[in-house]
C-alpha cells in the first residue's frame, strides 16, 4: 500500500490523503490568510469524507471539475455539512481565490454523493471500507480500508471523551498501519464536567450581576454543544449565525442517529432564540419553512444591551456576528467575553487573550470586558491520544493533523511504537 499526504502533513488544515494513486481521503482547505489547498494534481477514482469540518472537506466540489465525477462516501451529517458550508463559502467568497470551485461543481457534488452509517462496509475504489463512530463531530469517523492484505486506519478527528453531543469514540478495529491525529499531542485537559461546570458558574455569575456574556463558538459542534450546556442550566441564550442551521440539520430525520441524545438536542434549540432578520430574535423553529432576512447591526445591538447569554461566530473573531456583538459589550467590566475553543496564533480572539484588545470589523478595540477561556475541544487530548494508541502496539503509526506531529512521532518512538511523521507530498510505502 502506497501513500502520500497532498495536506495535513505537519500541518493543521487542507487535511488530504491518497491511497494507492487511486483512493483519497478528505480533501480539505487551510482557510487562513490567504487560503491554502491541497498540493499536486490529484485525479481518484473516489473519495472517502471523515467529517465536515472545512479543513477535512472545504476543496471537495473542486475534484468535479472537467468530465471527473469520482463518487463520494460520508455519512448523513458529513454531507449534509459539507453541502452547508460548501453555499456559505460560495456565498462569502464565489469568484476569488478563496473559494475553489463554482455553483456547477457543488451541483455535481449531490450527484455523487454516497451516505454510510457506521459499521456498514462498502467498496470505494476496490477497497473494502468501514466507517466507525470518531465522538468529534455528528457523523464524524474513522476510516477503515482494507485492500485484502493490508488494513489502513484513517482516524480523522476523534475525541476519547464524552461531550454533550457525542459519546467518545470507543472502536478500536485492527489495523496494520494507523494513521493519527496529533492536535493536542502536548495538551492535558481536566475533565470535561469541572470545564462545563467552571463555565456555568462564570456565565451565571456575569448573569447575576447585571451583565451579558458573549460566547463566540464555532458554528459545527461547538455551538449546538453550548446551546446544550445552557439548557442543562436554565440558561436562556441566543444564538446567531450559521450554527443555527447547523443545529436544525443535525436534528433532521436522516442525522439524529448520529447524536448522543437527540432530545437533549431538541430541547437545546427549544430553548435558544435564534437570530434572525425580523425582529432579531425568534423561539428556534418559528420560521421553519419560511425565508430569513438577515439580522441588522440595530437588532444584534438591542440584543447585546440586554442581560443575557449570546453565542455566536466566529469562533476566533474572524468575523462574522461577533463583530457587532463584541464591540457593543467591550466598554463594562461587568461584561463578559467566554471563548470556547483554541485561539490560533495571529487571530483577533489570540489577540485579545493575550493583550486585551483585538482587531474588529477594522478597528483595533480595547476591551474592558472580562475575556475567559474554556477548553471545549472536541479532540482528544494526550492522554486520549496515548489511550487510543495503546490498542495499536503492533501496527505501523503515520502521525498527521498537528503542529508537532515530528516531535509526538518521536516521543512515541521513544516509546516503542514504529512511529513517524511524513512531510507534505512525501510517498509512503509497506514496502520501504
Amino acid at each position: 500500500m502506497e501513500l502520500e499526504f497532498v495536506g495535513g502533513a505537519r500541518e493543521i488544515g487542507r487535511s488530504a490523503l491518497v491511497v494507492d494513486d487511486t483512493l483519497l481521503l478528505d480533501f480539505g482547505m487551510d482557510s487562513g490568510n490567504p487560503p491554502a489547498f491541497p498540493v499536486g494534481d490529484v485525479d481518484p477514482e473516489a473519495v472517502v469524507v471523515s467529517h465536515g469540518h472545512l479543513d477535512h472537506v472545504g476543496s471537495i466540489p473542486a475534484l468535479l471539475a472537467g468530465d471527473a465525477r469520482p463518487p463520494v462516501h460520508w455519512t448523513p451529517p458529513t454531507y449534509d455539512l459539507t453541502m452547508l458550508l460548501a453555499r456559505d463559502t460560495l456565498k462569502l467568497h464565489g469568484g476569488t481565490y478563496d473559494c475553489p470551485f463554482t455553483e456547477a461543481e457543488l451541483a455535481r457534488l449531490t450527484q455523487v454523493s454516497e451516505t454510510h452509517g457506521y459499521r456498514e462496509t462498502f467498496e470505494a475504489a476496490g477497497y473494502e471500507v468501514t466507517f466507525y463512530d470518531a465522538g468529534h463531530v455528528p457523523g464524524s469517523a474513522h476510516v477503515l480500508i482494507d485492500d485484502g492484505e493490508t488494513r489502513l486506519l484513517y482516524t480523522g478527528d476523534f475525541h476519547t471523551e464524552d461531550q454533550q453531543l457525542l459519546s467518545g469514540t470507543t472502536a478500536r478495529p485492527d489495523a496494520d498501519i494507523v494513521v493519527c491525529e496529533s492536535t493536542y499531542s502536548d495538551t492535558s485537559r481536566r475533565p470535561r464536567s469541572e470545564i462545563e461546570a467552571e463555565f456555568v458558574e462564570s456565565v451565571q455569575t456575569t448573569l447575576w450581576e447585571g451583565g451579558t456574556v458573549v460566547v463566540p463558538a464555532f458554528a459545527i459542534g461547538r455551538t449546538q454543544e453550548i446551546m446544550c450546556i445552557c439548557e442543562q442550566h436554565d440558561l436562556e441564550c441566543y444564538v446567531d449565525g450559521l450554527g443555527t442551521r447547523v443545529a436544525e440539520r443535525f436534528l433532521q430525520s436522516e442525522n439524529r442517529d448520529f447524536l448522543r441524545d437527540p432530545e437533549l438536542v431538541r430541547r437545546a434549540k427549544g430553548n435558544a432564540r435564534f437570530v434572525d432578520g425580523r425582529d432579531g430574535q425568534r423561539k428556534s423553529g418559528a420560521l421553519a419553512g419560511h425565508a430569513r432576512r438577515g439580522p441588522s447591526r440595530g437588532q444584534r445591538k438591542r440584543i447585546a444591551e440586554q442581560n443575557t447569554v449570546i453565542i455566536t461566530t466566529s469562533g476566533m473573531l474572524h468575523g462574522g456576528p461577533a463583530m457587532t456583538y463584541i464591540p457593543a459589550i467591550r466598554s463594562h467590566p461587568v461584561n463578559k467575553i467566554a471563548m470556547t475553543g483554541y485561539q490560533v496564533e495571529g487571530t483577533p480572539g489570540r489577540d485579545l487573550l493575550d493583550t486585551g484588545s483585538a482587531e474588529l470589523d477594522g478597528r483595533m478595540m480595547p476591551v474592558s470586558a472580562q475575556v475567559e477561556q474554556y477548553d471545549f475541544s472536541a479532540h482528544a487530548d494526550r492522554e486520549g491520544l496515548r489511550s487510543f494508541l495503546e490498542s495499536y502496539r503492533d501496527s505501523t503509526v503515520l502521525v498527521n493533523h498537528g503542529d508537532r506531529c515530528v516531535a509526538f512521532a518521536d516521543e512515541l518512538r521513544a516509546d516503542g511504537f514504529d512511529a513517524s511523521a511524513p512531510a507534505l507530498g512525501e510517498p509512503w510505502s509497506t514496502d520501504a
